[in-house]
């Protein structure tokens, strides 16, 4: 396959990406409305529309700006295809951005290329689908394993989960990109430190510090100081 028919080929595998994913978006976010619309209905508990409308003009005001800078700094790191399913499946920043930029490591692409855009596709996928899996078995085991969960000895493991996910994570790609990382890093942990109510913010947050990143990257880019 020649460069020209690549580029077809590319160019016929985005646009049917972009219309599939519209089409999975609109079904997705009227499935989403539809059940608790269709559970208010058969049991004649509908909402109050007029508080419901005061709530989510409320809600939307905090989270328009996360929304818009979500979609303006994960995009062009996961493609198209990824994008539009990581936005509908969502744990973008603890699962499926994650499971993108290992693939592309593993496979050699690069952020912007065709190769990359279905590289990450793959990969969030192939994610989605297990992450179904796993909570599926979760939910079947969840009543015979009750016991074990609810043990004191596991309840400090469960409770540094999390922390001990993003370190792991954190560390391979803070390790590799430090002149980009230590001026972001030590900023936030001050602040959590000096402010720990903040952490309540920390979606709206790690944009903030994505917003850092990028602005330290590009100042050393031009500085010709980015290795």
């Amino acid at each position: 396959m020649n460069e020209i028919e690549k580029k077809e080929f590319y160019e016929r595998y985005e646009n049917s990406a972009h219309r599939i994913g519209r089409i999975g978006l609109t079904i997705g976010i009227l499935l989403l409305l539809a059940a608790p619309l269709a559970m208010g209905w058969v049991l004649g508990a509908g909402p109050d529309w007029k508080a419901f409308g005061m709530g989510f003009v409320q809600v939307a005001v905090i989270y328009w700006t996360s929304g818009i800078m979500e979609f303006l700094v994960y995009a062009p790191m996961l493609g198209s295809g990824a994008s539009y399913l990581t936005f509908i499946t969502g744990n973008i920043i603890n699962l499926k951005l994650p499971c993108a930029v290992n693939a592309r490591e593993i496979c050699g692409t690069e952020v912007g290329t065709p190769e990359n855009d279905i590289i990450s596709t793959l990969s969030v996928a192939v994610s989605s689908l297990v992450t179904v899996v796993i909570l599926a078995l979760g939910v079947l085991c969840l009543v015979p394993l009750r016991p074990v969960l609810e043990n004191p000895v596991l309840e400090p493991a469960f409770n540094t989960v999390i922390p001990a996910l993003f370190g792991a994570l954190a560390f391979k790609y803070f390790s590799k990109n430090l002149k980009i990382a230590v001026i972001p890093l030590v900023f936030m942990s001050v602040l959590f430190i000096l402010a720990p109510s903040l952490i309540a913010n920390v979606s709206f947050l790690i944009l903030l510090s994505g917003a850092m990143a990028i602005g330290i990257a590009w100042y050393l880019f031009k500085k010709g100081r980015l290795d």
